[in-house]
């Protein structure tokens, strides 16, 4: 893996362009402020077969890892949960 998603205890989320439901999460996201890495699977071939794994073998995105937990396309509802439950820390400080 390379160190763009080598984050076990984070989250990623892996999109390729023109992807209609990678664009509605990536703006949803921008919006939480949470801490995460963004992966295009079409220049990183590595990343590409680590979706493949989650899903099926299929190269569906958006595919999120959360403390490594495999999603696809979550909501924003199920990925912010997912933080929650699994990596915390990626969340924004409040207070």
């Amino acid at each position: 893996m390379t160190a763009d998603h080598a984050d076990r205890d984070g989250v990623v989320v892996y999109w390729r362009p023109m992807c209609p439901f990678c664009i509605r999460l990536r703006l949803r996201l921008r919006f939480t402020r949470l801490r995460y890495t963004e992966v295009n699977i079409w220049r990183d071939p590595e990343a590409a077969e680590l979706v493949r794994l989650i899903a099926d073998g299929n190269e569906t995105v958006p595919t999120v890892t959360v403390a490594g937990r495999g999603m696809v396309n979550p909501s924003i509802g199920e990925l912010l949960e997912a933080v929650r439950a699994h990596a915390p820390h990626a969340l924004p400080k409040t207070g």
